[in-house]
């Protein structure tokens, strides 16, 4: 176990060797950012947060840009995110989208995404299955506060 932090920067600095548009200062993100893992589905890490992402809490994104990662197509994508409480920050979604999904992106797009309070990473993810009314009620409830 000697060296697995260290084995963990060297990896995260060769994938943005490798991919320099997928880099911690190319998303916008500080230097506690994880990273985009290589391949989720092979990472527990990437699994586990995905899963306690889908439980996560509501917030709005608004689309800063993305970058395509593989032909799946396999999205990163960038965020604006705004939190029922205020809070602020870019945040990174990791999202396999469908062709038709993918040409419908375009920056400045508003939309629901879930993220983890208790551990503020810049992950989110897209909050598909959202009730239309819960995400009026949310935008309602930020514009609010940003008019006082």
């Amino acid at each position: 176990m000697f060296g697995w932090k260290k084995k963990l920067n060297d990896l995260n600095d060769l994938m943005a060797q490798l991919r320099p548009d997928l880099s911690r200062e190319s998303l916008g993100v500080g230097p506690d950012f994880p990273g985009v893992a290589p391949n989720p589905l092979l990472s527990s890490d990437a699994r586990k947060r995905n899963a306690e992402l889908r439980t996560g809490a509501l917030a709005l994104g608004v689309l800063v840009d993305w970058r395509e990662v593989n032909g799946n197509p396999r999205v990163v994508l960038m965020f604006d995110v705004e939190t029922a409480d205020g809070i602020s920050f870019r945040g990174i979604a990791d999202e396999d989208l469908t062709i038709t999904e993918l040409t419908r992106l375009a920056p400045g797009q508003t939309l629901p995404v879930r993220y983890r309070p208790a551990v503020m990473d810049h992950y989110v993810a897209l909050a598909r299955d959202t009730d239309p009314a819960h995400v009026q009620q949310l935008s309602d409830e930020i514009a609010s506060r940003k008019r006082t």
